[in-house]
């Protein structure tokens, strides 16, 4: 084992396989652990890189490796997949992982600190409890539509109008039926208190964080998305450039090309869903409040808008904004408004 300077892992709960090479790639380990058995082996075996895919755990156990001096290093799954030989099986995929580490020009995913998944989990959970709030006041626009009550969509129109509805005394609610209802209004605002709570979250750990503050100087970006991408990305020098972070959230062209021919089709929505929605929702609030900015960034928006539609030019700035946010973390500048 003294040999080995990559070794591929593949991830599970509680079964790990291994697959190690030498520096000329010659296989040197092959072997499965248990759990326990995997820690105690990490520990005592000679200081080299260790790859593993980026799932769920894996920010983990690049953390726990690199407290036994190791030099971890994740990698995407979809650039394991060609690497993998014959049916899909754990030992299969642990090779797979070594042969796909030591293509010179494969890219890595950055392992993330505690810090970064706290502030990811807050994120998450909030996340999901929008859009529990959303299910719940589709399910009452939806119920109250069976006893002849329409309400336009909006949280804020439910808010609003759905105590009314309760004391309206000439619809056609029965008594059994009010008491539904207001049994979903009392967890409607229990949902609002608690993405509150997040909310609040959010916002201290952005006055905290002097990078989150900078990136959120930019227009259609705001506390929420800045804390998000700060927790998400890592190390911004992972990515060559603002293209490449950008296509990192799938904010970039998809291409059918070949030959002479070049085919741009629409953006390629890979990565992080969460993010790219962040980004794209910020460029939708730039294009619905430029009004009469003469600002040249507000002239290219509207220019644009004319041209394309306001969806095309809300990722438009998505995109722009994207490049713009990783140009101000990897080179540690201010963000310059447009003149």
């Amino acid at each position: 084992m003294g040999n080995v300077t990559l070794l591929g892992i593949d991830l599970a709960k509680n079964v790990f396989q291994l697959h190690g090479v030498d520096d000329k790639g010659k296989a040197m380990l092959r072997k499965r652990l248990t759990r326990t058995k995997l820690v105690e082996t990490i520990a005592n075996i000679p200081k080299c890189t260790i790859v593993m895919e980026a799932c769920g755990g894996a920010n983990y156990w690049c953390r726990k490796f690199s407290s036994f001096g190791h030099t971890p290093k994740l990698i995407s799954p979809q650039f394991v997949k060609p690497f993998v030989k014959g049916n899909k099986n754990d030992r299969n995929d642990s090779e797979a992982i070594c042969e796909a580490a030591s293509r010179p020009s494969m890219r890595f995913v950055s392992p993330k600190s505690i810090e970064q998944e706290d502030i990811q989990a807050t994120h998450r959970i909030r996340n999901r409890l929008v859009q529990e709030r959303t299910a719940l006041v589709n399910q009452i626009r939806g119920l109250l539509a069976e006893y002849g009550v329409i309400i336009a969509q909006g949280i804020n129109k439910v808010r609003k109008e759905l105590p009314e509805i309760l004391e309206d005394g000439e619809n056609e609610l029965s008594h059994r039926s009010r008491k539904l209802f207001a049994g979903l209004y009392e967890e409607l605002l229990e949902k609002d208190k608690l993405i509150k709570s997040y909310d609040d979250e959010i916002n201290e750990i952005y006055k905290s964080n002097e990078m989150c503050q900078r990136i959120a100087k930019i227009e259609g970006v705001g506390p929420i998305t800045a804390t998000a991408i700060v927790s998400a990305i890592g190390d911004p020098k992972v990515f060559k450039n603002g293209r490449h972070f950008s296509a990192f959230l799938g904010l970039v062209p998809r291409q059918s090309s070949s030959g002479n021919k070049e085919r741009l089709l629409g953006i390629s929505k890979r990565g992080d869903t969460y993010l790219r929605g962040l980004l794209i929702h910020g460029g939708r609030s730039v294009v619905r409040y430029i009004g009469n900015k003469e600002d040249s960034r507000s002239k290219w928006v509207k220019d644009l808008k004319d041209r394309r539609g306001a969806n095309r030019t809300a990722v438009a700035v998505a995109n722009k904004n994207a490049r713009i946010i990783w140009a101000v973390l990897a080179k540690n500048e201010h963000y310059r408004k447009a003149v």
